[in-house]
Formats: structure tokens, sequence, C-alpha cells
């Protein structure tokens, strides 16, 4: 019997993009019919979050148990709740969850009393299949459960309990796995959301879900790398790969998902090009996020939300990465174009005092994946124009924060504690990559530098990523803390006569190892 082979020679997988990958996988897996569930539609796309073309196009399934897991619902406990914003965080809420085997009729019930669970909302199924690799890994289906909750009231604590035939959530017996959650304030408030990138499954990534959680964020932002079920992260066939990453995942993050709505964006990691020309497959499975105007079909990762006075915008940057090229151009331009338009809206609104943009590659990093000019090329201009207050990413396993910078160079310095106006100064980025997965440093000589351990250098020697996939050298005087270590991002807004946004940066210990405030017209 013929050995299967499911991987593509990496001297020729580095010069394929994302769609060329998956053709040649599919060729593959339409040889070997015996791998593919009886779920596998006629075009050879694989069940649940197909793509269909370059756009990724999700396709979504009932699941029917098989006669080989076929199972009372009433065994069958739902894990890995995670919640996401739909369009309008005042009055909408995306209710995600997973089950270990198929179930029938899922559903979430809600009410603003934990003993009144009377409302009841189906849910959609989303499962996804991933064929086994002889001698890798085993073949593995998972079920994601998904309802959609509209018309919600303004500023109000719901709760709510997720089941299915078999599993009520409200029977006294389920009453201990009842979460809740809390809708967007009619009218702006103080508030504080979290951020940071490059998680995964660890005991630093739970540490600081622990640490995040005692901040009581109104959302969290996930600047991508969200578990690295894709080790290898280039967007390669011949990338390692194990999907049993995600359950392990969604079952460490539950303690804070289930409460607080966890907004992802894509990674380089998060390319899994078993699903999908784009790689999206997966995430257009396990994630509902907000429609906001750019189709979320295809390109999961795009998406923006206002919550009180703050306007937040997420980005899938592979679409412009010279680094890490897999998707380069996969938009045609298009997600670009929706930023040009969204940030014009955003900073016409009267009710938005700030904008804060998140993805996952740097924009201005010294750390091992320094800084992309790809990002620089695309984005740049439109930050500068409609006078983006802060800009969030990951990749770099390290937490670094610039000056504030204007047209390339530092507009401002900005020391720990200070202040700082982007109409006057420029534009302070942060790399928030200390998230949990193995961390990294800084060029040989440069010394960390962070509140109480203050090392301030004038240049640091790096480099950018340029359009011919090389590294370029650069002499940057903009990069004003570095912290080697587990951390994450907690900003605080403030709206009113003088709004502001507080942002401090917290080491796994609660410690505070930077904080600054952005002030518009200080």
């Amino acid at each position: 019997m013929e050995t299967p082979d499911f991987g593509i020679p990496p001297q020729l997988a580095g010069r394929m993009s994302m769609a060329e990958q998956y053709e040649y996988l599919r060729t593959k897996l339409s040889r070997r019919r015996t791998l593919v569930t009886a779920g596998a539609v006629a075009s050879g796309l694989l069940t649940g979050c197909s793509g269909s073309g370059s756009s990724g196009t999700t396709t979504t399934t009932t699941a029917t148990p098989s006669p080989a897991t076929r199972v009372h619902g009433s065994v069958v406990s739902p894990f890995g709740r995670h919640l996401a914003f739909g369009a309008d965080p005042k009055t909408q809420m995306r209710i995600s969850w997973q089950v270990p085997l198929a179930v029938k009729k899922p559903y979430v019930r809600i009410g603003t009393r934990p003993e009144d669970l009377s409302r009841k909302i189906d849910a959609e199924v989303r499962d996804l299949h991933t064929p086994g690799v002889e001698g890798v890994r085993s073949a593995l289906d998972q079920y994601y459960l998904h309802a959609a909750l509209d018309g919600l009231r303004p500023g109000t604590t719901y709760y709510y309990g997720v089941g299915h035939d078999g599993f009520d959530p409200a029977s006294a017996k389920r009453r201990s796995t009842i979460g809740s959650f809390r809708t967007a304030p009619a009218a702006p408030e103080k508030f504080v959301f979290t951020a940071f990138g490059d998680q995964g499954v660890s005991r630093a990534a739970a540490a600081n879900d622990d640490v995040l959680l005692r901040q009581n964020p109104a959302f969290h932002l996930h600047a991508g790398d969200i578990c690295y079920a894709n080790v290898n992260g280039r967007g390669e066939k011949s990338d390692g790969y194990d999907p049993g990453f995600w359950d392990l995942f969604l079952k460490q993050n539950e303690e804070v998902s289930k409460s607080v709505p966890w907004m992802v964006t894509t990674g380089n990691h998060d390319m899994e090009a078993w699903y999908s020309p784009d790689g999206y497959g997966g995430q257009l499975a396990r994630w509902s996020l907000p429609d906001s105007g750019f189709d979320p079909r295809s390109a999961p990762g795009v998406y923006s939300f206002t919550y009180g006075n703050v306007g937040v915008v997420a980005l899938d940057a592979n679409d412009v990465s010279y680094e890490i090229p897999a998707n380069l151009g996969y938009t045609d331009g298009r997600q670009t174009a929706w930023l040009d338009r969204r940030l014009g809206e955003l900073r016409a609104s009267a009710d938005v005092d700030f904008i804060v943009v998140f993805f996952h590659h740097c924009t201005y990093s010294t750390s091992s994946h320094a800084s992309d000019g790809g990002v620089r090329a695309e984005w740049l201009p439109l930050f500068t124009r409609h006078e983006v207050d802060l800009v969030i990413n990951g990749h770099n396993h390290v937490y670094e924060r610039t000056d504030a910078i204007r047209n390339g160079e530092v507009g401002r310095s900005v020391p720990i504690g200070s202040s700082t106006d982007p109409t006057r100064d420029g534009i302070v980025y942060v790399t928030a990559g200390g998230g949990g997965k193995d961390l990294y440093g800084f060029p040989a000589g440069v010394k960390e530098s962070y509140e109480g351990h203050v090392h301030d250098h004038e240049s640091v020697e790096t480099f950018q990523w340029n359009r011919s996939k090389e590294s370029e050298k650069e002499t940057v005087e903009w990069s004003r803390v570095r912290y080697r270590g587990f951390s994450f991002l907690s900003v605080e807004a403030e709206s009113g006569t003088r709004p502001r946004l507080k942002v401090s940066a917290l080491a796994q210990s609660g410690e505070r190892i930077d904080h600054f405030e952005v002030r518009r017209g200080a």
C-alpha cells in the first residue's frame, strides 16, 4: 500500500503562494479519497469551512453524528466558550463554543438574571475536518458552534448558557456552566481594554490570562499568532500542524473569554493551508467577528467596532507583509482601500475621540523579526493622514514601545510617564508580543529599558524587511522602552472635556513596566 504523503517539498513550497499550495494539496487529497470525510463537497474542498476560489468563503453545515460517534447529548459537554462583539457592541454579542462530538439542535439561553434564561437562540454548527498524515497525526473532526445575539440593551449584564439536545444549561445540574457578559454603555464612560499577541498554550499564557482578568477589561485585543497549531508560521504546506492545539487553547482561555469579548486578528501562524486557498478556513470555523463593511468570509481578521469613545480597527498584515509573503496581496488592495474609508469615517465621527489599530506584523520593532516594510509602505500614510492615536502589534515576543513617530522619524520623545498628542507629535507604536509564547531578545549590546530600569540608547542597529524579501539594515532612534518578559497592555479610556488614553504595560507579575498618556489637542 502506498504511504500517504501530504507534504510539499520545502524547496517547492517556498516558491508557492497559499492558494497554489492549497491546490497542490487538494489534488493529492483527491487521489486518496478514503482520508476525506463523506462531508467533503463535490469540488474536493474540506467540510465545514471550505474555501471557494481565492476568497476562502465559509460553508456552514449541520453536523450529523456518525454511527461511531452517536451518543446521547447528556454526555457531551460544551467547552471553550469565547465571546466577540457584533458590529455594534451596545446591542450585539456573538457567543461561540466547541463540543467534542456532533450534537443536535445547539442553542444559547440568555436572560438578565441567572435564574431566568427564558430567551433561546439557535446556534449554527461549523464543523472542521483535518485529514491525517501517516506517522505524523491522526485525522480530526472538530465542531464549533456560534450564536448571534442581537437586539440587546446597552450597558446591561446578561447571563447565558450554551446547550444542545440532552444538555440544558438552565437545568439544576448544569447551573454551574452559566456565564455572563456586559454590553457596551449607551454613552461613553471610563473603561479598560487589554491587548497582546503571540499567546499559544503554556503555563505562561495561562498566567497572563489570570493577571489580565484582574484588570476587569471591557474587551481584549489579540494581535495574531493565536494558538500556534501551525508551528512554523510560514504559510507553507510543509509547516508542522496539529489542530488539536485549538482544543487546548480554547480550554485554556475560557476562564477569561467566556466573559470578556476576545477580539482576534490573524498572524502568520494563523494561516492554515489545509482548509482554504488563503489559509483562513480554520479561522472562519472558530471565530465569529464583526461584519463592518469588509467581507468577513474573505478576510476574517479585518473589521472594526466602536466602544465608548474609542474606534478599534483590526487588520490582516499577512496581506501586506514583505517578510512572510505567502498571502501578500491576497485582497488585491481592497483591505487598504477599506482601511482608508474606515479611518476617515471614524475620524469624522463626533462620538470617537481615539482610534486604535491592531494587527500582527510590526511596524516598528528592533527585536528578532524587526519591522515589516510592507506594513510601512501600505498603511503608514493612512495612519498619518487620519491621525491614528495608537498602533498595537505582536509578532516579536517582547514588549517594545516607540517614541511618537512622525514621517518615519521621532516627532517627540515620549519617556515613561509622559504624554503625547498625535495631532502634533505623531503616533506611538507598541509591540505587545509577550502573550505567552517563547520569548525573544533585542539586538546585541542593546539593554532592556523599562520602568525602574531605564537604559536609554541614542540609537539602535536593526533592520526592516524590503519588497525583495530581504532584510535591510537601518539605524533607529525611536526605541524608547524594551522589556524581555511576558506582559500585556492595559489601556484606560476616559471621555469628557479632556479625553485621554492611559496606556500601561504590565508584566506577568502584575508589576507595571511602562506607562504613558495619549491626549489629543493637549
